[in-house]
């Protein structure tokens, strides 16, 4: 735990107990396929992917890897557990059928949309300016992790979509040795950060199978969960663990999801046993168009309509359901007060959140 173990991915899973983990993001090998050095225009060489570890022999041989660290990133996560993967054009197509053979269920493929791309310095295709991430669940019955109304909050009350404009790793986050990058596919942090926040927990495990320069593990720990990293380069494993050690982890109160929390089940009845509303009072809707009779058994008429506050605003609206809580208000001091107020004031003397 919170500790990045050096090996092969896949021998190292193994090790790892079924149903344990809570959050994967696994940002494997592309096999670009690349021939050949790029340079620019100026004639400089441009920085780009051809590590050893990113090349395999085949098609079949990357699909062979794909699905047998897979496999085990499915036996490990727990049953309402997610996984997140990103790729290019090269590989995610391929790591998405693989994904859904062993089981997974693909929730949203998400674009990364890069605001500060690379260059196509050939000029012979079009500028690739992004990368796609697959969010899946364990199967299609996880009661998975996701925290819609803090997101949404997030991204001033709008629904947070599936493109995410971000830049690519740049300036004073891009980890350099001597000038050079670090490690050359590493991911900005802020990638990071909207995943395991809108996806997991605090104190939730989150494994990244491909650790490399450490961008998960450093996230993960600002944001107060546990990690669990693998990376067989002992090279990234010393910058990784450098860079880990220097994080300064936000304060735990600030990690909570207040927008999320649930609000206890207060019934119409409860109302009327504290008294805040009496048998025999009149409901009205707010424009007063419609009038009710609550009854002692938290029942209410309307006419010859009888039933909970719900199915008879609904009869009265029409339609096959409603809700009543914002339906119905009573008379306070000559003005209409509505029901949900009189439950939010139940709650709060009555019940500690």
């Amino acid at each position: 735990m919170n500790k990045i173990v050096r090996g092969d991915c896949i021998q190292v899973l193994k090790e790892i107990p079924d149903n344990s983990v809570d959050l994967i993001f696994a940002d494997p090998p592309y096999n670009l396929q690349l021939r050949g050095e790029l340079w620019r225009p100026n004639q400089t060489k441009v920085d780009a992917v051809n590590d050893e570890w990113d090349k395999f022999n085949s098609f079949e041989d990357y699909d062979k890897f794909s699905q047998e660290w897979l496999k085990e990133c499915l036996r490990v996560l727990k049953e309402n557990g997610t996984i997140w993967v990103i790729g290019s054009y090269h590989n995610i197509f391929r790591i998405g059928k693989v994904m859904q053979d062993i089981g997974f269920w693909i929730l949203n493929d998400v674009l990364w949309i890069k605001t500060n791309p690379m260059p196509n310095f050939k000029g012979t295709r079009f500028n690739n300016a992004h990368e796609t991430l697959i969010w899946a669940s364990k199967n299609k019955d996880s009661r998975y992790t996701f925290h819609y109304k803090t997101m949404k909050a997030f991204n001033d009350d709008l629904q947070l979509r599936s493109d995410w404009y971000i830049p690519i790793c740049n300036g004073g986050e891009r980890i350099r040795i001597n000038g050079e990058k670090a490690h050359s596919t590493q991911k900005p942090e802020a990638l990071l950060y909207r995943i395991i926040i809108s996806t997991s927990n605090p104190n939730d495990i989150v494994l990244d199978p491909f650790m490399g320069s450490g961008t998960t593990g450093a996230v993960a720990k600002k944001l107060g969960r546990n990690f669990i990293g693998i990376e067989k380069e002992e090279y990234y494993i010393k910058i990784a663990n450098e860079r880990i050690a220097n994080v300064k982890p936000y304060a735990h109160q600030t990690l909570a999801y207040p927008l999320e929390a649930k609000k206890p089940k207060v019934s119409f009845g409860n109302l009327i046993e504290a008294g805040l509303i009496k048998p025999g009072e009149k409901l009205f809707s707010k424009d007063k168009r419609h009038k009710a009779e609550v009854l002692t058994n938290a029942t209410i008429v309307l006419n010859n309509i009888s039933g909970s506050i719900h199915s008879v605003s609904a009869q009265a609206l029409g339609k096959t359901s409603n809700n009543g809580w914002t339906f119905w208000f009573v008379e306070r001091d000559n003005n209409l007060k509505s029901i949900d107020d009189l439950r939010k004031e139940y709650m709060e003397k009555y019940i500690t959140l």
